[in-house]
């Protein structure tokens, strides 16, 4: 199979984290209350929380919990006592509800440091390859 590249600020590369957080959506379950994408440069996504946290991801820094202070569809989301939660840019969604819990404990690989794996502006880095990974698993 040919590797693919989704050109970038198209209609499918501004789409394409979506399925990756739809299935992290799709591990927590009932956890989340509420999602929407942000806009991009970085392209984001907020999750709220059934107990009134946070969770957003974002293409530089993964994700991170905290208390949602502002934001909502087409907007940055500001969070206050942020917890980044490690494990990478992508980690595994069925690997987020524990890395989750370890950033409410302040354990593990979750920090109060914002990690930066990549910057929005290499739209030529592969990223969008890993991300049509998870569009491929939905498309399925």
């Amino acid at each position: 199979m040919a590797i693919r590249h989704v050109k970038p600020y198209s209609d499918e590369w501004l789409q394409q984290p979506t399925s990756y957080v739809r299935q992290v959506i799709g591990v927590l379950g009932p956890e989340v209350a509420d999602w929407w994408e942000g806009p991009c440069d970085p392209r984001d996504a907020t999750l709220k929380l059934a107990d009134g946290a946070a969770l957003v991801w974002d293409e530089e820094s993964g994700w991170r919990l905290g208390t949602f202070v502002s934001g909502g569809r087409g907007a940055h989301s500001e969070l206050t006592g942020v917890r980044y939660l490690g494990h990478g840019l992508l980690p595994k969604p069925e690997r987020v509800p524990s890395a989750l819990s370890d950033a409410r404990a302040g354990v593990g690989a979750s920090s109060a440091w914002r990690p930066c794996y990549r910057s929005h502006r290499n739209c030529h880095d592969g990223f969008d390859v890993a991300l049509d990974f998870y569009s491929r698993l939905i498309d399925a």
